[in-house]
């Protein structure tokens, strides 16, 4: 198939799965053609079957804000007529389902059906803002299919949106030949020179993380044991973060690496991570985490308890409860045999459940009921 893909291309978790899900495509013969104002995070132009066509943004005097959505469909349009494609998936609704709404109806009577995937403050944040609320709906219910990365974002959808028609699970998923427990023994010697226990931490540093609670548990691990901090990521509470790690004196002990690629060769060195957010509708980070054989405790909120299974592979705690994650924290740290008993069930649940070998397959298939169901091009 020729596939359109459009995401945000920042670093955030909707970009990571639709990047990630186009060279998974492309590794399975698909041609792929990622459209967006930036080239996607983690995209790799090696593949002669992954294509990146950028949208150009005309800056005019007489706009406070470039219109992005119309120069958003002007460019799927335009990849459609000289790619052919057979589809468009777009990734975050707001506005990529509206400009592919645009665009499906300036290629009429041709055939260019879109599928929408939700992943979470589209829906719970910024789609539910009255602002947005209606054409959210709308865009939604127009595609051609929707999809959503977990069961609670589904219900949560359908309850907010007052959505009637249907929404398939396709959950996040992980390359599990990618993601496994590293053996980079120079750089855990770099990071902890004295053989310390290492957290980690991996966002885009945005409020809803609450990356300062990252840095308090952390901070009360400290007071009982040697350990060290990796912090991956960069958003706007990374300030914030920093100036917490210098309040409580912890410059030596805290690692700010800032955006990387290839995560797979750093989670892999970790002991335990930390995902204390406000909410997370599916929790990528955890997943990766977990396929590198590392205990999550992350906050029992949104989807995260899909994936995650409290006292087994990590811990589930009460958002802002820094008491309870150091307490768990320390429970894994202090006792090796418990951290890589959960951290290789954690790998285990992973397999099963989320390996991109498994769930690649869901995506081809849910595009093939699109294309069989979609209606005929008017004659």
């Amino acid at each position: 198939m020729r596939i359109g893909i459009t995401c945000y291309p920042t670093y955030g978790g909707s970009g990571v799965v639709a990047t990630e899900l186009g060279m998974e495509l492309a590794a399975r013969g698909h041609d792929i053609h990622f459209i967006s104002y930036a080239p996607p995070i983690r995209m790799d132009l090696a593949s002669a079957r992954i294509h990146f066509h950028e949208v150009e943004v005309v800056s005019y005097p007489l706009f406070d804000h470039p219109p992005y959505t119309l120069a958003l469909a002007t460019k799927m349009l335009e990849v459609f007529e000289a790619e052919s494609l057979d589809l468009l998936h777009v990734h975050y609704a707001i506005p990529h389902s509206v400009s592919a709404l645009l665009a499906r109806s300036m290629a009429a009577p041709r055939r260019l059906p879109f599928i929408t995937t939700l992943h979470g403050t589209d829906i719970t944040l910024v789609g539910s803002n009255r602002s947005y609320l209606p054409i959210t709906r709308f865009s939604i219910e127009q595609s051609d299919g929707v999809t959503a990365i977990s069961q609670y974002l589904r219900q949560k959808t359908l309850q907010e949106f007052d959505i009637k028609r249907p929404i398939e699970v396709i959950p996040n998923f992980v390359n599990c030949d990618l993601y496994h427990r590293s053996t980079d023994a120079a750089l855990r010697a770099e990071w902890a020179p004295a053989g310390e226990p290492i957290l980690m931490h991996l966002s885009n540093f945005r409020p809803v993380k609450r990356v300062s609670d990252v840095v308090e548990i952390f901070a009360k691990v400290r007071e009982k044991m040697p350990a060290k901090l990796v912090l991956i990521g960069d958003g706007p509470d990374r300030g914030a973060a920093e100036f917490l790690v210098r309040k409580k004196r912890l410059q030596k002990d805290v690692l700010f690496l800032g955006k990387l690629d290839r995560i797979y060769e750093k989670l892999g060195l970790a002991d335990l991570f930390l995902l204390p957010s406000q909410l997370e509708s599916f929790g990528l980070a955890a997943l990766e985490a977990m396929a590198c054989e590392v205990p999550v405790i992350a906050s029992d909120v949104g989807g995260l308890p899909e994936v995650i299974e409290h006292g087994v592979d990590g811990y589930l705690i009460d958002p802002g409860d820094v008491e309870d994650a150091a307490r768990h924290a320390l429970d894994i740290l202090s006792r090796a045999d418990r951290g890589r008993e959960m951290g290789q069930t954690a790998r285990i649940h992973a397999r099963k459940k989320y390996c991109a070998n498994d769930v690649i397959p869901r995506y081809e298939h849910y595009y093939q009921q699109v294309l069989a169901q979609s209606p005929a091009p008017r004659p």
